[in-house]
């Protein structure tokens, strides 16, 4: 269903449902918002709300998160934190003023009077957004007790899930994003087929699944009536819920990285999972995409965009390195026109209408990390890793499983997921 929504004075159709960030990128937009302290250009780029490079004011609510934001009919969303727009921000010129950093805390600290000024002043350029018009209004939270949370509707959340749900436990998956399928929708070819039948399965089984539900963390010292010290408090759009279960299952998943390279946070600069997410929409991300790394997951995006009708460049990482993205001014921003690249010592440049890069995912580690999981630091795997025993358990009525554990993909994680289930059922 076709929906109209109001951006910045003007009207724009988009899908029910559909991201607003993906909504705008469809409709031409590229700018979504300004950095905070240097107005830098940011456009849309990892799709899955963990960035912060999509905040925009909507409904009078400033800082969304446009890629977590579904359109619906009458929606009004503006850009912020710039002047006279983000698309073209004068204030951009501090990042070239202050180009080795600008600390207002320093600036100007005296004459006391022009000191205040300054820091007045500064501090207002340099921040984020303005109050919203009115506030939001929780009503009274809601209070559960279950026989199993599991926080995540990725693969391995929704293999886990399953498994405790045909074992006859009352399960309830809370996740973030605005549908369940987590990874699979960043799969290029059939992810958003595989993400419809991982949750049909599951509600199936009888599991309960909650979209737009963030886990926002675990409070050992509170209480439930009539239960154990220890709490999981989960953010709904209308209102909060506070949890509690005999077993609490964390498939959290992984954040997508970027690359070290000049320039790496131009607007059209994005992860490699984040095109598979925009395909998983129907949406092609460019059709002269450059695409960095290698391995299997590369290797299939590659596919799928060629058969899109993309044509990629293919950047190995090795014989050919990524130095530096390329476009516009800063100070009107841009999508990025094309990259340089160091080829067996030479410079090149290449033309191009997106950079993808690929990383591994670093895993999602600080909920299971303050529930009691043990985690441990180990580089390849992209960060700090989740540790359990084999049976998935990491902790007194906890367990993990999926990318959390490192980067495992959708298959290997939705097996992990289903022996880690069955465990905890």
């Amino acid at each position: 269903m076709s929906v109209t929504l109001r951006f910045e004075g003007k009207e724009i159709s988009a899908e029910a449902g559909q991201p607003l960030a993906v909504a705008l990128f469809v409709a031409g937009e590229r700018v979504l918002s300004r950095s905070v302290k240097y107005h830098r250009p940011r456009g849309m780029f990892c799709l899955t709300g963990h960035c912060g490079a999509c905040l925009m004011r909507v409904d009078g609510r400033p800082n969304q998160k446009a890629c977590q934001v579904p359109c619906v009919d009458g929606l009004v969303a503006e850009r912020q934190n710039a002047f006279p727009s983000a698309a073209f921000d004068v204030l951009g010129i501090t990042d070239f003023v202050f180009a080795r950093g600008l600390d207002h805390n320093t600036m100007f600290t005296s004459p006391q009077i022009l000191h205040s000024v300054v820091q007045k002043v500064v501090r207002h350029l340099a921040g984020l957004g303005t109050l919203p018009d009115e506030a939001s209004r929780y009503g009274t939270p809601e209070v559960r007790h279950l026989d199993a949370i599991v926080v995540g509707a990725g693969p391995a959340g929704l293999a886990a899930a399953t498994a405790l749900g045909r074992a006859g436990r009352r399960t309830l998956v809370v996740d973030e994003q605005l549908r369940p399928g987590g990874s699979y929708f960043a799969e290029p070819s059939d992810g958003a087929a595989q993400a419809a039948r991982a949750v049909t399965t599951a509600e199936d089984a009888g599991v309960e699944l909650w979209s737009r539900a963030t886990a926002l963390g675990w409070y050992p010292e509170d209480t439930a009536p009539g239960r154990a010290p220890g709490v999981l408090v989960v953010g709904r759009p209308d209102r909060l819920a506070i949890l509690t279960a005999d077993r609490y299952i964390y498939a959290t998943g992984g954040y997508d990285q970027n690359l070290l390279f000049g320039d790496n946070d131009r607007p059209g600069v994005l992860p490699a999972r984040a095109a598979g997410r925009l395909l998983s929409r129907d949406v092609l991300v460019g059709e002269r995409p450059i695409l960095v790394g290698q391995g299997a997951y590369v290797e299939a995006l590659a596919n799928a965009l060629t058969e899109r009708g993309a044509k990629v460049e293919r950047v190995d990482g090795h014989e050919k390195r990524l130095v530096a993205a390329r476009g516009r001014s800063w100070l009107a921003g841009s999508w990025v026109a094309g990259a340089e690249l160091n080829v067996a010592g030479q410079r090149q440049r290449v033309s191009g209408d997106a950079v993808l890069v690929w990383c591994e995912p670093t895993p999602a580690s600080e909920l299971p990390r303050q529930h009691g999981a043990a985690v441990e630091l180990r580089p390849e795997a992209g960060g700090f890793v989740a540790l359990a025993d084999e049976h998935g358990r990491a902790a007194p009525s906890v367990w993990v499983c999926g990318d959390v554990t490192g980067y495992l993909g959708p298959a290997s994680a939705a097996l992990a997921g289903k022996r880690v289930g069955e465990a905890a059922a």
